[in-house]
């Protein structure tokens, strides 16, 4: 960071005579508003990922804090592209901004094991306040030591982004977070059908992506990709009329006492969620449709056989997960915008 604002500073005019207050002032104003604006654009589009993805989020923050660094350090050797550069550094730093702070406070909550959130929050503040000072100490130095010398200065930012970049990825790949979310959901049903045993979050967490979704090719872990076929809170309206049919044969025939309904189509399960539903039938919703992915790919009558499985196991899952150490209050998931409206019968008697 050092590096980077040192070149910042001197491609804005620091110390050169013909430099003026106001347009520094107008390039700062510029790159912040820029900040400003790819933040809001980012809360709107990623927000409700956040919580569900905390790891990989965590990750991508920092690499979108290098890039933004990288770019200060680049605006010097493109005079005529300055604002532009400065701008797109800022973007990716709102990026980070945003991941950052809203990351911290779901891991927070993991290492709160008695609920003193504030407590670690503080302890972790002053922690990251005490690092923050010896960096910029030793960051000065460095600055002062490789001032006009541009090769040392971009083997000593290359060499730091990429140690920093490591460190990150093997700290987040350390945490063993006990949350459901649609991967991990995956990972540990899977593993249940075959074996009839569930994983614990440590060991979920060696197979689990933290890398982003563009990098999954490249990465050495071995996930579990059957979430990736399951549509969570589908519009109704988007649904064809055959579909449309075929979900409200479903709905008077297997679903009558539950809050979502499950379509298969094509190798991919939509969920429609009831608006009534609630934390616990979003979950048993999701588990539901994994079973039918999963049961998709064998032949036989996919909806009557996943009935019955949830029928049998479901309760026993459920019980199994809690005694690895799972939460299964909630599934970590998007935000359910869409829901609709049906009968739900709760009565034991057979109803027309």
């Amino acid at each position: 960071m050092m590096l980077s604002t040192q070149a910042l500073l001197s491609a804005i005019g620091v110390g050169e005579k013909s430099a003026t207050v106001i347009g520094a002032t107008f390039q700062w104003f510029l790159r912040d508003l820029t900040g400003m604006l790819g933040g809001v654009l980012f809360t709107c589009y990623q927000g409700s990922n956040l919580d569900s993805n905390a790891k990989m989020w965590r990750l991508v923050a920092d690499l979108m804090n290098d890039l933004g660094m990288l770019m200060d350090l680049v605006s010097p050797l493109f005079p005529s592209a300055f604002v532009f550069i400065v701008c797109i550094g800022s973007l990716s730093r709102s990026f980070t901004g945003v991941a950052s702070g809203a990351t911290r406070a779901a891991l927070t909550q993991h290492f709160a094991l008695e609920n003193n959130a504030a407590d670690i929050a503080a302890k972790e503040g002053s922690q990251e306040t005490l690092a923050t000072m010896i960096g910029m100490a030793l960051g000065m130095l460095l600055a002062r030591i490789t001032i006009g010398h541009s090769f040392a200065i971009w083997i000593s930012f290359l060499s730091l982004t990429m140690f920093h970049m490591y460190a990150n990825y093997k700290a987040v790949c350390c945490l063993s977070l006990n949350n459901l979310n649609c991967e991990r959901c995956s990972i540990v049903l899977s593993h249940f059908l075959k074996t009839g045993q569930v994983l614990s979050p440590k060991q979920v967490s060696s197979m689990e992506h933290v890398l982003p979704l563009w990098m999954t090719p490249w990465s050495p872990k071995g996930g579990d990709s059957l979430y990736k076929r399951v549509h969570l809170g589908v519009r109704v309206s988007s649904l064809d009329s055959l579909a449309m049919i075929n979900l409200l044969q479903s709905a008077g025939s297997h679903y009558k006492k539950e809050k979502y309904l499950l379509q298969q189509k094509g190798g991919t399960v939509r969920i429609i969620t009831h608006k009534d539903s609630v934390a616990a039938d979003i979950l048993q919703s999701f588990i539901h449709a994994l079973v039918m992915a999963k049961l998709d790919d064998q032949d036989g009558s996919i909806s009557s056989e996943s009935q019955s499985w949830m029928a049998k196991h479901y309760e026993v899952f459920l019980l199994k997960l809690q005694s690895s150490g799972w939460k299964t209050e909630r599934l970590l998931s998007s935000s359910v915008v869409w829901r609709a409206n049906w009968l739900v019968d709760y009565s034991t008697d057979k109803n027309d």
